[in-house]
């Protein structure tokens, strides 16, 4: 007996649900004449009567109906396969985790996330927000997939690619006297109390370069540990500061005057994640969303 194909199975179906060879044409967009010789055909190759005719009606004979019984499993196993896919595609039932530095995750990461939910309206996201040395851990237990990051992770575990980089900005209280400038020079700064970030902290390193660079000796008035802190601080006429321009990436910041820096400088950010580890495709489509939104925020103009 030879083995029945697919093609052979579908037709069986459609003959069961319409009752006729006609319907089960119509429904499989076929002609009849086609339908009745693959029936015949079968019948003939298995040695078993499948249906039996009762006034032009195809009836599911008594002796077939363990056949019937698994064609319907089959098709019961297809739909739940489909519907199975359809979630995934939503991302149904799914969880997404990873991290970013504070400075991406003020802003760039809603904006990121927003894509991401367009695509996969019902993934489940777990957004954790860490600092430099905190990423190590997270990624090589396998708590997130990815982190994003504004400075690269010294680790031989650790794989780290850039994915955009931007300038500083010059961040100052409303009606501060520097804010009729255009743009400010690291020199315009060395008498104005200025906020930052602990310059062992990679990224507060980052912040002091263009001072570094110029010989200029930075005294910080206070610190935060993170760019929400430094700008917080800011805006309730603290002091001024040099923040990247990621962290201030929205369009309206009231309280705060944002400037170009006059001087070159340059922050990158990188998506960090374990060496060799296969990333997820909901982690590969949100990393390419950071890396959208982080080069739509660098190009964006300063609007205050």
């Amino acid at each position: 007996m030879r083995d029945i194909t697919l093609r052979q199975i579908e037709v069986i179906r459609a003959v069961m649900m319409r009752g006729t060879i006609n319907g089960a044409a119509e429904y499989l967009g076929v002609s009849a004449p086609g339908i009745s010789r693959l029936i015949k055909h079968t019948e003939e190759t298995l040695n078993l009567r499948l249906f039996e005719r009762r006034a032009g009606l195809f009836v599911p004979s008594v002796e077939a109906q363990a056949v019937f019984d698994q064609i319907r499993a089959v098709y019961k196993g297809v739909e739940n396969l489909q519907l199975a896919l359809d979630s995934l595609r939503k991302g149904e039932d799914v969880e997404l985790s990873f991290a970013s530095a504070p400075s991406v995750a003020q802003f760039i990461a809603a904006r990121a996330i927003r894509n991401i939910r367009t695509r996969f309206p019902d993934l489940y996201i777990d957004l954790n927000i860490l600092k430099i040395e905190e990423t190590v851990d997270y990624l090589l237990l396998e708590r997130g997939e990815f982190v994003i990051m504004s400075s690269k992770v010294d680790n031989p575990g650790i794989e780290n690619e850039e994915i955009a980089a931007t300038s500083l900005v010059c961040v100052l209280p409303e009606g501060h006297h520097l804010a009729e400038r255009p743009e400010i020079s690291v020199f315009d700064l060395v008498d104005e109390p200025l906020v930052g970030v602990d310059p062992d902290d990679p990224y507060g390193a980052i912040l002091i370069k263009p001072f570094v660079d110029h010989g200029i000796d930075v005294r910080h008035s206070m610190r935060g540990r993170f760019a929400q802190t430094v700008v917080s601080l800011v805006r309730h006429g603290l002091g001024v500061a040099l923040i990247d321009r990621f962290s201030v990436a929205e369009v309206y910041m009231p309280g705060i005057i944002r400037r170009p820096l006059k001087e070159p400088s340059c922050i990158r950010s990188y998506v960090v994640r374990k060496q060799g580890r296969v990333l997820s495709s909901f982690a590969e489509h949100a990393i390419a969303q950071f890396r959208k939104e982080l080069t739509l925020a660098a190009q964006e103009p300063l609007s205050h």
